[in-house]
């Protein structure tokens, strides 16, 4: 009996210095951000890929989506300069979000077009 008792005591005892363990919550949980470079940004080589990618399904061609045409680097100036770029892209209130009925563009997407408008949108 006594054998039994010094089991129990010594499996509990194991029991819970297990359960004692320091985890890191970065190494448990790393990010899945990457790193985004908002060095450099250029239209033609940062901007009009994302801008194709989320927005030229509705809003190129002959009859753009709300008439609001996005396929040349004049026209999408016009909306990045009067911040409706910003507003519709970053979901930001007053502003129908888009793409509209789909998911919001990354941060790492928004911060590249919102560093290309920082920076006065004149790197083409």
């Amino acid at each position: 009996m006594k054998k039994l008792i010094i089991y129990f005591v010594v499996m509990f005892g194991l029991i819970f210095l297990g359960g004692c363990y320091y985890d890191v919550a970065e190494e448990l949980y790393p990010s899945t951000e990457t790193f985004c470079d908002t060095t450099n940004i250029t239209y033609s080589a940062k901007v009009l890929p994302l801008i194709q990618n989320n927005c030229y399904s509705c809003h190129s061609g002959a009859a753009p989506s709300g008439n609001v045409s996005l396929d040349s680097y004049t026209n999408l100036k016009i909306y990045a300069d009067n911040g409706k770029l910003m507003g519709v892209i970053s979901h930001a209130s007053g502003y129908s979000p888009m793409p509209q009925g789909g998911n919001k563009m990354s941060s790492c997407e928004i911060s590249t077009i919102q560093t290309w408008i920082n920076n006065g949108t004149l790197n083409n």
